[in-house]
């Protein structure tokens, strides 16, 4: 909860929005108005060209164990790719298209080819016992479930690798997409393109381990 909320913060920072005492007042806001029952996916922002803070409550879901993904790679469509929101739209459109070709997500991809991330979500592999993930110098977004995982790999002492690769190189490796809703889910299928989907060995111990990091809400 606390790193979405510093993203946020940051994020408005970035693009001039409300001044920080401001932003505080909204958050204890938004935790006093989250429900405390249910399932929620709740959503904040800032809107479009003004200083307008507004909390979404929508409902959550269904939530997946696996997903399937089309291989074709999209050319990365966002205008502002560090950035969580203004191109929510654009994404939108490529998840439908995706939808099409019998997957439930895309992978965007660099110019040159190099996979940078899902639709919705941040992009992990395994190569051999190393957990590995595009270069923070390209256009992701930072994702915080990828953050908790790479802490968690360090901590357990397993080697972590930035590395450039292309979707055909991603062919018989254990591929996951994270994020806060999913959390972690292991590629099961791949549309558009014949790609070997090994067994998900580390998804279950790592979904069960990152179930386990849930906490309640802060009191205000």
């Amino acid at each position: 909860y606390a790193r979405h909320r510093e993203r946020f913060s940051r994020s408005c920072g970035e693009c001039g929005g409300p001044d920080p005492r401001r932003l505080v007042a909204f958050w204890q806001d938004v935790t006093a108005a989250l429900p405390r029952t249910g399932a929620w996916f709740p959503r904040v922002e800032l809107a479009a060209g003004s200083l307008e803070l507004r909390l979404l409550l929508r409902p959550a879901p269904p939530l997946g164990t696996g997903v399937r993904l089309w291989a074709a790679g999209q050319s990365d469509p966002r205008t502002v790719p560090r950035r969580k929101g203004p191109d929510l739209d654009t994404l939108a459109r490529v998840r439908r298209r995706a939808a099409g070709e019998g997957a439930e997500e895309a992978v965007l991809i660099a110019p040159s080819g190099t996979v940078l991330e899902s639709a919705t979500a941040g992009v992990l592999w395994w190569e051999d016992d190393t957990l590995c993930l595009p270069p923070p110098r390209l256009p992701v977004l930072p994702s915080v479930t990828a953050g908790l995982v790479q802490e968690r790999a360090l901590c357990s002492g397993l080697r972590i690798a930035h590395r450039e690769r292309t979707v055909a190189e991603l062919d018989g490796r254990e591929v996951w997409l994270v994020n806060a809703l999913h959390g972690i889910r292991p590629v099961t299928g791949w549309a558009g393109r014949p790609m070997r989907v090994p067994p998900a060995e580390r998804a279950g111990e790592w979904r069960a381990w990152l179930y386990g990091m849930m906490e309640p809400l802060p009191a205000d």
